[in-house]
């Protein structure tokens, strides 16, 4: 008798714990080429960098070529979430602690003490890790890599490799096809190579990456930053309107268009590092009420946090001479204040009544941030903001907002917390298009309740926190901040109950009560426009 115990209590065996051959050479292939870069971790002279470093990244992208489709293409198309609560790594199990401790340490070591990983310090030759991807950064930009370059080698290979794992997976669903091939694509373009090649046509240009946005592009207002962009002549001005444009223009009408799913789901390298390395760790971002008031809570400080730090930072190098530039700090401070008036004002007016509880908070918010500005105005200085330096408060949100919780915590954390939690409780640029998609986007997800079988897996899946299955067993219409339109939650439907739409915004966001036959003249309703 076999001293053996099964712990399941499923009614079929979990045989998806198990792998074949094929799979294991995947393994051994993938640990090869991550081999090669923790040789160079610990200082290996490697003979020719540039093919130790091609070699490496090719074996891992083949183990997880090779891995990848022996999971998906020997089995029938559709969503394989085989054996995810049997397996440690996606299950807070060791294995899962573990990744998610290795992780968190390699992002606090690339943050905060890069000459670990080899980095030159004084302009001296790099060494370890770094050095092994200069050849890399060369003969893209001729200068030797930085700890940056060697994280956005990495990053991007990692999207890549794991979007063609989620290719695989999804294969049968178009929808989830073409927003993977796009997230791949502008990592791989806006947010890697154009700026190497931004770099070797002008050296002058800081770092721009075209689909990073304010407030997720932080520092895009900075002194140094302004200044860098007007000394390069036209491009650094036109690049600089670009990003003011993208504020005020282009991002409220694409969401409004669109919802936020066209940035979240289908641009954003932190979305797309989340749905293609983190999709194995959906499951595990929390559906429980007291983790959906800690988002809301903390993703708008956050957000109040990056309006106020830009504000006073901007306001710092300002000057108080109209003569000397058109924008003085008093205007500049007039113009932040009367456009807030104008958002508030208009949500108010158009939109109290739908928002209901939260109009409250959201008035709370808005005389937070002109009490902060007012004080600003009259207390602030070229020396001190809030009786603070402004180099300083520019570090606190860098380190805090930008390292610490969107690279150790956001990244580190996908086997612990699920692969959304930047996106859920830390960025501001998220806080911002949910408050725009909530209020004028078209964007809406439709239930038919009436075919719910209450499976739940809408819910499970769901990587924002949303409990998708309450919605479609009401057949009401999910219009939330923190959807980012994924549309996993349809793809995991086993009865078509939910669809992601783009239509007007009439009947958007409807009642839960239900019309019988004699409170509404039926004819009608059928005959409505």
């Amino acid at each position: 008798m076999s001293n053996k115990l099964n712990q399941s209590m499923s009614l079929a065996k979990p045989d998806a714990l198990d792998i074949n051959n094929k799979q294991k050479l995947a393994i051994i292939i993938g640990v090869a080429g991550l081999f090669i870069l923790v040789l160079a971790l610990f200082n290996v002279n490697f003979p020719n960098e540039a093919f130790f470093l091609l070699l490496s990244l090719a074996l891992i992208v083949l183990g997880t070529a090779i891995f990848s489709r022996e999971a998906y293409l020997n089995k029938p198309e559709g969503i394989k979430n085989d054996g995810t609560w049997f397996k440690s790594i996606s299950s807070r199990g060791l294995w899962g602690w573990v990744l998610g401790l290795v992780l968190t340490g390699f992002y606090i070591v690339l943050y905060f003490y890069p000459k670990y990983l080899g980095l030159g310090l004084n302009g001296g030759a790099n060494t370890g890790l770094i050095s092994l991807f200069d050849p890399l950064s060369q003969l893209l930009s001729g200068r030797n890599a930085s700890q940056w370059f060697v994280y956005g080698t990495l990053y991007t290979l990692a999207i890549l490799a794991f979007g063609l794992k989620f290719l695989l997976k999804y294969r049968h669903n178009r929808y989830q096809q073409w927003r993977t091939a796009s997230v791949m694509l502008f990592q791989l373009g806006f947010a890697f190579l154009i700026p190497e090649f931004m770099y070797v046509m002008n050296n002058d240009l800081p770092y721009y990456d075209l689909k990073s946005i304010w407030p997720l592009n932080y520092y895009l207002f900075d002194e140094w930053s302004v200044k860098a962009f007007l000394s390069t002549g036209n491009i650094g001005l036109a690049l600089l309107l670009f990003g003011i444009l993208s504020i005020f223009i282009i991002t409220p009408i694409l969401t409004y268009k669109y919802g936020k799913r066209w940035y979240c789901s289908w641009v954003c390298g932190c979305g797309g590092l989340a749905e293609t390395a983190g999709d194995a760790f959906r499951h595990l971002s929390s559906k429980k009420l007291y983790a959906w008031r800690i988002e809301r809570w903390l993703i708008h400080f956050v957000l109040v946090f990056s309006v106020v730090m830009t504000t006073a930072v901007v306001y710092s190098y300002l000057g108080y001479n109209s003569n000397e530039f058109w924008l003085t700090r008093g205007v500049f401070i007039s113009l932040v204040i009367g456009f807030l008036i104008l958002v508030f004002l208009g949500v108010m007016l158009f939109k109290r009544h739908e928002l209901a509880k939260d109009a409250t908070y959201g008035a709370i918010g808005f005389f937070i941030v002109i009490a902060l500005l007012i004080i600003l105005h009259f207390t602030g200085s070229t020396e001190k903001l809030f009786y603070i330096k402004p180099s300083a408060l520019r570090s606190a949100y860098g380190i805090y907002i930008g390292s610490i919780f969107s690279g150790v915590i956001g990244t580190g954390f996908y086997p612990i917390f699920g692969n959304r939690v930047w996106c859920r409780f830390g960025c501001p640029m998220a806080a911002i298009l949910g408050f725009q998609q909530r209020l004028f986007s078209k964007f809406r997800i439709t239930t038919n309740g009436g075919q719910c079988i209450s499976c739940g897996n809408c819910s499970t899946y769901c990587e924002m926190g949303i409990d998708v299955r309450a919605y479609a067993q009401s057949g009401e219409n999910i219009v939330r901040s923190s959807c980012v339109g994924c549309g996993i939650c349809a793809a995991v439907c086993p009865r078509g109950v939910l669809k992601l739409e783009n239509d007007s915004m009439k009947g958007r966001i409807n009642s839960k009560e239900i019309l019988l036959g004699n409170d509404v003249d039926l004819m009608k309703l059928v005959n409505k426009d």
